[in-house]
């Protein structure tokens, strides 16, 4: 992943769309607040998530702006593993990866590449040591 900023392309959406499905609501709000602490959310940092009552499953969505890292978050702790999708352009979405790190184990479980954006597909644990985004085997 390259880290830098693209240079002299203000076109660049530094956004990125967070999903969360089909996860214990203390986990969607662990990892929203993981998110919050490192960048500029369009949620109120006490909007917590909330479960909703009936068929199907639950998708929590944020978009969070990643043009200015605040800090790194703590390692948070999951009660089961949290499927996310990311969605923005390559820059953004690489920047939060980098984000969810401090705070969870990453694994990339796929990418979808279009002309200006992607899409990632990760899986998030409960951190028990350091370590970089790394792909499942």
């Amino acid at each position: 992943m390259n880290s830098a900023k693209p240079a002299g392309t203000q076109h660049v959406s530094a956004e990125v769309v967070v999903e969360l499905e089909s996860c214990a609501t203390q986990d969607a709000h662990a990892v929203f607040s993981a998110l919050r602490t490192s960048f500029t959310s369009d949620r109120a940092a006490d909007d917590v998530p909330e479960e909703v009552a009936g068929a199907g499953s639950t998708v929590w969505t944020s978009t969070f702006d990643v043009s200015d890292r605040k800090s790194a978050a703590e390692p948070r702790r999951l009660s089961a593993p949290v499927l996310v999708s990311l969605q923005g352009g390559y820059w953004a979405v690489d920047e939060l990866c980098r984000g969810l790190e401090s705070a969870f184990a990453v694994h990339i479980l796929g990418t979808a590449a279009g002309d200006q954006e992607k899409e990632v597909e990760l899986r998030l644990e409960t951190r028990e040591t350091g370590g970089p985004v790394r792909p499942i085997a």
